[in-house]
This record gives C-alpha cells, sequence and structure tokens, in this order.
C-alpha cells in the first residue's frame, strides 16, 4: 500500500477502521496519476478531502471527496471492458461501504443540478430569484448536506487552480461561484470558504479593482501588521491589568469584504476604518464593556463609529460592541464580544447571511439554515455520540420538492406534488388537458408522488378538461392549493352559459309579472349587489338570487313585510324545519334554496351560506363552490342538517362518459329506468368517438343514486358515472 504525504496527513486525523477506509481509498486515487492531467483532477480531490477532513467531517464523506476521479475513471480489472454505472455502483459499495457509494451518487447527482446555468432557470423571472430557487434546489438534492459540503470544497480547489483555464471559463466558473457557490458557504456558515471564494472570483470578475484594493494591502502590510500587533500587545495588558480573562486577535480583511464596504459606504479605500481591525473576546456582557471603556481611554472614539449590537441586537439575532477609535493618528476597528456570542455568530444563531446578502428571507428557510448552522460544530456532542450522520440525513428542506422540465427549468413544488400540479405550474391549459405524464423516461399514474431532481413531462389531450375525481383528497391527484382552485373554477364555468340563460328566463318573467320590462339590467345588477349583468343573471340562475330579492329591489311597495315568528328558545329553534326540508341551526323561520350548482339530496352532508339580502342557500359539504371561498366570506356559512324531508323528490345531475357506440343511449336510459326514477332531463355531446352524457333525475335518498350509478357503470362501453 503507497499513498503520499497529503493523503497521510488526512489518514492522521483518523483511527481504526476510519484510518483504514482513507488508505484504501488512497489506492484508486493515486493509481491514476498518470499524466499531468489527471494529475491535476487527483490533487483537487486529495485537497478537497483535506479540507472537508480540517472541518472535521467524518471518514465517509472525506472517502467520498478523495474519490470524486477515481469513481468516474477507475477500474479495478484493467482488462475488464467499459465500467457501467451499476459496475461502478457495486465497486464502490464492495470496497467502500453502501454509505460512501451513497454520497458518490449524490454527489453526482448535485453535479448535474449545479451544470444548469443561470439562463436554464426561470427565465420569466428575476435573476435572483432565480439564483435563490436554484441554491435551495441544490440543497434540496443532496438530501445529506454533506454532499454540498463535498461540493464546496471542490469549488474552492477548481478556482485556486482557475488561473490555467482558458479567460473565458475563468469568467464564467467566477460568476456561477459568486452567485451561488459564495451564498451557500456563507448560509452554512463555512465563512473561511466563504471569503476565499469571494476574492478569487473577485480576482476574475473585476480584475481592476480587485488589483488596485490588493495593492494597497500589500503596500501597507507590513506597517499594518506590526501596528495591529503593538496594539493587541497593549490591549492584552490592559486587560490582565483590570484582572479580565479575554482572547486579543487581529481580524483578517478580504479583498471583496473591503469592496463591498466601499460601494455600501461610499467612500475610497482611506476612508475605511476597519483596515486595521482587532477581536476581543470576554467571559461576560459585564466585561464588554468594561473592555469598551479601556478601548475608549487608550484612544480617540471616532464620532458615529460606534453601535452597539448587544443592547440592540440586529434583526437577525448577532450581538457585538462595534467602536473605532484613532490609536497613534490612525483608525482602528475594535469588536467587542463574549466567547457565547463569537460562537453564535460563527456557527449561524445571527443568521449572517441576511445582512450580507441583502433581502428578505422566508421563516421556514431560515430556520432550516439556523439548523445546518448548529451542526457545523463536528467537535461537539454531536460528533462524539456517533449522532452526526443521522442529524445530517434529517430535517431538511421537506416543504418542497425540486423538479425539471425536459427543457432543464426547475419547478418547485409543495411535497407530495403530483404530475399534474406540475402541468397546472406550468400553465393552466396544460392542466386542465392532462391525460398522463412521464417521469423520468416512464409512465407514471396521475396520483403519483413526484421526488427531487426528477424530470417531469406532462401528456395532453388536445383537447379537454379536468376530471371531478382530482378534487378527492383521498385519491390524492392534487397536492397544491393553486392548482385546486385552477380546477374549480373550470368547474364553475362550464355551465355559466346555461345559468346566465336559465337566470335570463327567469329574470323576464319575473319582470313581466312586475309590469317592470324596462327595467335597466345594470341598475338591477348594481342594487343586488352584482359586478355585472351576467354575474347577476347566472346567480338568478343557480337560485343564489331568488325571485322574491327580485322583487323587493324592483317594486319594494308591493311586497307585504312578513309577520315575525314568535321568538323560540335556542333548543327549539334547532328543530325548526324550513320549507326546503333543511333545518338551519340557530336560525328560525329563514328561507333556503338548494344550490345549483351541487345539488344536494337527503344523505348529502349539507352546509348554509348566508347571502346578503338572498337568505341561505344549501350546499353540500364538498361543494367546490364552498371550498373555494375565500377565508372572510367563510364567516358567512352555518350549520345545517337534514329535516322531515317527507319522502320528497329532489334533483341530482348523472355524469355518464363512455366510448360512443348505436344504442348507447338507449341502454343507460334503460339501466336508469330499471331504478323506476323519473328523469326530467338529458344532454349528450359526442367528440373524437367518446359520448358525454347528463341526466337529471329525481330521487328521494342518496342511497337511491348509489344503486343507479353501480347500475349505469355496469353498462358496455361506459368509462365512468358519477354524481355532479
Amino acid at each position: 500500500m503507497y499513498t503520499d504525504p497529503a493523503i497521510d496527513a488526512i489518514a492522521m486525523r483518523f483511527q481504526g477502521q476510519e484510518r483504514d477506509l482513507i488508505l484504501a481509498a488512497a489506492q484508486p486515487v493515486l493509481a491514476l496519476r498518470t499524466n499531468e492531467k489527471s494529475a491535476a483532477e487527483i490533487n483537487q480531490d486529495i485537497a478537497a478531502a483535506g479540507i472537508l477532513a480540517g472541518f472535521g467531517l467524518d471518514c465517509d464523506a472525506v472517502a467520498a471527496a478523495l474519490l470524486r476521479t477515481a469513481a468516474e475513471r477507475y477500474r479495478p480489472d484493467p482488462d475488464a471492458g467499459p465500467k457501467s454505472p451499476a459496475s461502478a455502483a457495486e465497486w464502490l459499495t464492495a470496497a467502500f461501504g453502501s454509505e460512501v457509494a451513497r454520497l458518490l451518487q449524490n454527489a453526482h447527482r448535485a453535479r448535474q443540478i449545479e451544470a444548469l446555468t443561470v439562463a436554464n432557470v426561470e427565465p420569466n423571472t428575476a435573476h435572483t430569484a432565480r439564483l435563490e430557487r436554484l441554491r435551495k434546489m441544490l440543497l434540496a438534492m443532496a438530501e445529506d448536506i454533506r454532499v454540498v459540503f463535498i461540493m464546496l470544497t471542490e469549488r474552492v480547489c477548481l478556482m485556486r487552480v482557475l488561473p490555467t483555464f482558458p479567460p473565458e471559463v475563468q469568467l464564467r466558473t467566477a460568476r456561477d461561484t459568486m452567485d451561488l457557490f459564495a451564498p451557500l458557504a456563507n448560509r452554512l456558515g463555512m465563512w473561511q470558504l466563504k471569503w476565499e471564494l469571494e476574492d478569487l472570483s473577485f480576482r476574475y470578475l473585476d480584475p481592476g479593482r480587485y488589483k488596485r484594493i490588493a495593492r494597497l494591502l500589500d503596500e501597507k502590510r507590513i506597517a499594518r501588521e506590526k501596528f495591529i500587533d503593538e496594539v493587541m500587545q497593549r490591549l492584552r495588558q490592559e486587560l490582565d491589568a483590570a484582572g479580565i480573562d479575554g482572547e486579543v486577535s487581529g481580524r483578517p480583511k478580504h479583498i471583496y469584504s473591503i469592496y463591498k464596504k466601499m460601494q455600501r459606504k461610499g467612500v475610497d479605500f482611506d476612508g475605511l476604518y476597519d483596515i486595521r481591525a482587532v477581536r476581543v473576546l470576554v467571559p461576560d456582557i459585564r466585561a464588554c464593556y468594561t473592555v469598551l471603556g479601556l478601548v475608549h481611554d487608550m484612544w480617540e472614539p471616532i464620532p458615529s463609529e460606534f453601535d452597539d449590537y448587544i443592547a440592540k441586537p440586529k434583526a437577525n439575532n448577532y450581538r457585538s460592541l462595534h467602536t473605532a477609535v484613532r490609536a497613534d493618528s490612525q483608525a482602528l476597528e475594535v469588536q467587542i464580544r463574549t466567547f457565547e456570542m463569537h460562537q453564535e455568530s460563527e456557527l449561524g444563531v445571527a443568521a449572517h447571511w441576511r445582512y450580507k446578502e441583502g433581502g428578505k428571507a422566508d421563516k421556514a428557510f431560515d430556520s432550516k439554515i439556523a439548523w445546518l448552522r448548529q451542526i457545523l460544530d463536528w467537535k461537539s456532542d454531536l460528533a462524539e455520540s456517533g449522532a452526526l450522520p443521522a442529524q445530517l440525513k434529517s430535517g431538511l428542506f421537506d416543504e418542497s420538492v425540486y423538479v425539471l422540465t425536459p427543457q432543464g427549468r426547475i419547478v418547485d413544488l409543495p411535497t407530495g406534488a403530483t404530475p399534474i400540479d406540475f402541468a397546472y405550474h406550468l400553465h393552466t391549459d396544460l392542466g386542465h388537458r392532462c391525460r398522463g405524464a412521464k417521469v423520468d423516461g416512464a409512465i407514471v399514474p396521475l396520483n403519483y408522488k413526484l421526488q427531487n431532481a426528477q424530470t417531469v413531462e406532462v401528456l395532453a389531450a388536445k383537447q379537454g378538461g379536468p376530471s371531478r375525481d382530482w378534487l378527492n383528497p383521498e385519491q390524492g391527484y392534487l397536492v397544491s392549493q393553486r392548482a385546486l382552485a385552477k380546477v374549480r373554477h373550470w368547474f364553475k364555468q362550464q355551465f355559466i352559459e346555461q345559468e346566465i340563460a336559465d337566470g335570463r328566463a327567469i329574470l323576464e318573467k319575473e319582470l313581466a309579472r312586475l309590469g317592470a320590462s324596462a327595467q335597466k339590467l345594470e341598475k338591477l345588477a348594481q342594487e343586488l349587489n352584482c359586478h355585472s349583468v351576467d354575474e347577476m343573471l347566472a346567480m338568478i340562475g343557480r337560485s343564489e338570487i331568488t325571485p322574491r330579492q327580485i322583487d323587493l329591489v324592483v317594486a319594494p311597495e308591493t311586497i307585504q313585510p312578513a309577520t315575525p315568528a314568535p321568538e323560540l328558545p335556542i333548543a327549539e329553534q334547532a328543530s325548526v324545519s324550513t320549507s326546503s326540508g333543511v333545518l338551519v341551526l340557530g336560525v328560525n323561520n329563514i328561507a333556503t334554496v338548494l344550490a345549483k350548482c351541487c345539488k344536494p339530496v337527503p344523505s348529502d352532508p349539507i352546509i348554509g351560506f348566508v347571502s346578503k339580502a338572498r337568505g341561505v342557500t344549501v350546499h353540500r359539504a364538498d361543494c367546490a363552490n364552498i371550498s373555494g371561498l375565500e377565508p372572510r366570506q367563510r364567516e358567512r356559512l352555518m350549520p345545517a342538517s337534514w329535516g322531515k324531508t317527507a319522502e320528497a323528490p329532489f334533483s341530482a345531475d348523472i355524469e355518464v362518459v363512455a366510448i360512443d357506440r348505436q344504442g348507447l343511449l338507449r341502454d343507460v336510459s334503460d339501466a336508469i329506468s330499471r331504478e323506476k326514477v323519473n328523469v326530467t332531463a338529458v344532454n349528450t355531446i359526442t367528440k373524437n368517438n367518446q359520448a358525454s352524457m347528463r341526466f337529471t333525475v329525481e330521487i328521494t335518498k342518496l342511497e337511491h343514486l348509489v344503486r343507479i350509478l353501480k347500475m349505469v357503470h355496469e353498462v358496455p362501453g361506459v368509462t365512468s358515472a358519477s354524481r355532479r
């Protein structure tokens, strides 16, 4: 077994079987050092593994980073043919364990997502929003956050060797790094990687400013370092004299952070007060203010450059004292905080990314980032107890699922979303016409639950609409509230023309009876609180506006006020039956009508909706119009139940879809007539050899309707029979 000093240094961080795993992974890695190009790639893998080991990651993650190139190219048997992905996975599992193989597989998948350029991601949305979704997607794709750590360290190693690449590659890589990887490192609390990624990217994105700031820093570096050493020595002496057990350190300044501060404050390099900076860590808050007094006694404070983030923490809970003073005529920034505050700021309790990156963050995502940062303390109890891998694999971005269109566009949907949700997200009409779907090239059911990183293709008919089954939550066709609303709206609009025609006939008849045929419909609609004439007519057709309400508006003087009913105790009110056979709980003697949109029948769960000056309309509890109500409208709902209906007949609509053939209508009608019900209306439409039929029947009980549907469904050629 042979290795090299860099791998030996990595292996020395582990003991026993873990060290053996690292050394075993080194063998195929070093075996690929056959030429200059492969040697460069292998050296990047070794460097990435070294960074991860320095962060304290477990041996599986370090081995996976070490094996990145080897997993794609190495063949244990040189005489064997080309290695298939299956054989590669088998070899990795057999040689290094299932955990390493899984990490490598997930990392490969995440790199494929990474390969999507910004231009591929939601071209119709803002640049910042597109990048934000890509960041979240990369994290969600990983499933195990260690995969993101592997990707970040690989990117750092790539940026270190970027000078060897062509200029166009340098620019593209630097832009992707600045837009995606540096913010990811920032959000995960990996500050050293973030600063290095930003500085290396800035070098290629704006070489002029980068070189100028670097030159200014370098010109004064020796003098600045000498000045900082003298300041730290004097501060330590003052702390010792005051009996404060603290730590004093210089705070490194990074080129890109200097540039951003120059932009933010609108000053030149010489106008910055924190080019020379030190940080003091003390045991408690009282000591923070004691040190602040010592600093202000030692040097002259600079006006307007003091911030007390302990008394008034930032919105992200960042806490520290910041002050700037003049020491020997030179500006000096001093940060003072407790060890606990420093730990929180380094590990993410302060959620530093909010004010560094700008913009708003959603609370759910913020809580995930806080969790991710808390587990970055690899040397803490989690690592010692062996619970770290379980923590890394759980709790990560479980609110959303990210899938791809065949063109590579990223779509984020609620967890549990289906291909129909996906179709409606892309376009409403595509959702209406959705009849099937392919996921990663394989046909799946329409209620299939989509998974991260899957490519979804919608199979749509040329025309058509959604199925009522999609609204049934038990069948699991739709999860997205947006898609559900679109389906409900479609069904509501399908029969609007018929409802308008019915409403017009009812209105004309009522106006003729009142002798008010010349009534202006626009004014009447306004008085009935409708936005348009069509809306008024449709509501009349659905019986949501009754003839009595029309009479009250058109000829109120001809309407005699109803004699008030005597007050009843609440217990008696609950049992009063209205004329429709419906009990409206808690309301006595109120006019009710059965909604035409869902046509409830006895045994249906029902609910009442109080219209403004229109009485109570009784709907089925599962009516799409009720479930689609806005929160403020739900205040007008009231409980309702069936009273003594005296076996009175009720109308119900049946929808039948079947393959068209001769005698189909006769056979369906015979099946209905065998149940001895009265058919009051029939409507049939035939398109593309498919017949859609609607029957309106009179029944007395819901159980009767169930038997009718069963009989109709048994007719040859019928594909579905359902109640509308």
